[in-house]
């Protein structure tokens, strides 16, 4: 409860510094209008006073926070939509994509730090490390733009003149609904951005769980005769899990945010590829009601992380 208390002043803080960010931009709340040639200085000063621009900037934030505290993030200057209906009516994509993407990656990754850590120092071990350098380095976007390459433009051969071919963008090839079509279009992307979380928790979970194999009760557990499935899976990856949750709590507000480079490249209708887009249109509506309820979902799943590290360890104490 101290947490959440906290994390409001906080949270008013950062909507602070994003409001003063966005109206310092050229242009301001007027930016989408200037790009016209054909608007006069009538034009701009009816606008200004219409969009409320021609007040102070602190009373145009407490007007902005007071309609974004009634659920109101105002509407897009691209399109005159609601900003919160933009948002939410590309949820759905980005949860298909992003949830896709965690879940192989958590899998993946637990199970090849588990590898490595069991077995240090083999080849195995090695080979991991040595992926998860590489996925770790890897630019988002060259990952991206080669299996298109391969995968979407040249395919896959097969035997007897076959060749698979995935799709290279977009979501669905109709607006009919299609498992396997939208199976096949979610490859790609997910596989991106899972490579390079399965780098990220590899890592993580071999360092943490070969410190947690050394401990003591790990050794007790072993002599009292405990299989060593019992012993690693009951007594030392919950344990070892630790160190995850903090890496795992900064990521999944990505699960909202989307990935803006990856959704941009495959054309996928997400919430990343909707951030990037206002921003070249200088939507500033758009932008303030996205970055703010990133910043919202990161502190609530740091707040989350707390509440998972006391169950994981009770010895965990917030005083």
């Amino acid at each position: 409860m101290r947490r959440t208390f906290q994390a409001v002043p906080l949270l008013f803080l950062i909507s602070m510094i994003l409001f003063l960010i966005i109206h310092s931009a050229p242009g301001g709340g007027l930016g989408p209008y200037l790009q016209n040639p054909h608007i006069t200085p009538a034009d701009i000063a009816r606008l200004k006073h219409n969009l409320g621009l021609d007040r102070p900037l602190p009373v145009q934030y407490i007007a902005w926070l007071g309609q974004v505290l009634r659920g109101d993030f105002g509407y897009s200057t691209s399109n005159s939509e609601p900003v919160f209906n933009a948002i939410v009516e590309r949820l759905p994509s980005t949860f298909l994509l992003m949830g896709t993407a965690y879940l192989i990656a958590m899998v993946v990754g637990i199970s090849a730090g588990l590898y490595a850590a069991v077995r240090p120092y083999t080849t195995g071990d090695y080979s991991i490390t040595t992926f998860a350098f590489f996925g770790q380095s890897m630019p988002v976007f060259w990952l991206a733009l080669m299996l298109q390459l391969g995968l979407a433009v040249h395919g896959i051969p097969l035997p007897f003149g076959y060749l698979i071919q995935l799709p290279s963008a977009e979501m669905s090839s109709s607006d009919t609904f299609n498992l396997g079509d939208r199976i096949s279009h979610l490859i790609l992307p997910a596989t991106v951005l899972a490579f390079l979380n399965i780098a990220l928790y590899s890592r993580f979970m071999r360092s943490s769980m070969l410190e947690v194999i050394r401990t003591d009760y790990m050794r007790t557990a072993a002599a009292k005769g405990l299989s060593f499935r019992t012993i690693l899976f009951k007594h030392g990856l919950k344990n070892a899990l630790i160190p995850l949750v903090t890496v795992t709590a900064l990521t999944l507000p990505g699960l909202f945010g989307g990935a803006i480079v990856t959704e941009s490249i495959f054309a996928w209708p997400g919430e990343g590829r909707l951030f990037i887009t206002a921003l070249g249109q200088e939507d500033i509506a758009v932008l303030l009601g996205f970055l703010l309820i990133n910043a919202t979902l990161v502190v609530f799943f740091n707040l989350f992380a707390d509440v998972v590290y006391a169950w994981l360890d009770p010895r965990v104490k917030y005083d």
